[in-house]
């Protein structure tokens, strides 16, 4: 049995999930997921009886394939999560993130050749969409034909085209806005970091009866202002 989150063999039910971007909230999702299969599973039970309800045994994977660096393997456990740490956690939930960029799970990137294509796929509309003058509906569209070429993905790329090319853009859109939001919040606590040291220096020295044209100065110098700006953060943090 299998639909878009998950299949079953041997009673084993295994949810993989492909993402592009870093994401430790997944034991959390996943937990969403497992509770709504199980409840589906279960629905024809007596939950208050006295026989125990059997459940096909859960694995839950990632395939990570996104820009920012990431190890080989990693697990992530839904216990990160809890503010108070215990001696014995009464719930628990690890999924397994696998790094499938290139260098990374050779074996199984070996043993899995719809996986291996994949990411020959990927790589490739990120190496044509990173050249001057190239689109990204350009990128995609020269990566399908360059692999349907080359034998990789062909049967599905050749049937599902259009699909796979606007899933494509979607995705790389969604990863270049993440990549964009983590680069502004770093700069808005660089930027943060940077105000509180300018006005704990201001602060400071004035307790040290430092005179202004000193504190001036010293702003100029440790924070590289000119001395316009170094005046208005005085008039902001020395006057108040």
């Amino acid at each position: 049995m299998k639909n878009d989150l998950s299949f079953m063999i041997d009673s084993r039910v295994s949810l993989y999930e492909h993402q592009s971007t870093y994401n430790p909230n997944m034991p959390l999702r996943n937990l969403f997921y497992i509770s709504d299969l199980y409840k589906i599973m279960t629905r024809d039970e007596n939950l208050y009886g006295r026989k125990l309800i059997q459940l096909p045994t859960p694995e839950f994977v990632v395939f990570y394939n996104g820009v920012e660096e990431q190890p080989e393997k990693k697990i992530f456990p839904l216990s990160d999560s809890y503010i108070k740490e215990t001696k014995e956690v009464n719930l628990e939930l690890k999924v397994l993130s696998l790094n499938i960029n290139q260098g990374h799970n050779e074996e199984l990137m070996k043993n899995c050749r719809t996986l291996r294509d994949y990411m020959v796929y990927v790589n490739k509309v990120r190496n044509y969409v990173s050249e001057a003058d190239t689109t990204l509906e350009e990128a995609v569209e020269r990566a399908i034909a360059e692999c349907i070429a080359e034998g990789s993905l062909v049967e599905f790329l050749s049937k599902n085209r259009a699909e796979a090319k606007n899933v494509s853009i979607y995705e790389y859109d969604e990863e270049k806005h993440m990549a964009q939001e983590r680069e502004q919040a770093r700069e808005e606590g660089r930027e943060e970091g940077r105000e509180e040291g300018i006005e704990a220096l201001i602060l400071d020295n004035v307790e040290e009866g430092i005179s202004v044209d000193r504190i001036c100065q010293k702003l100029e110098k440790r924070f590289r202002l000119t001395k316009e700006q170094s005046e208005c953060y005085w008039k902001k943090y020395g006057e108040s």
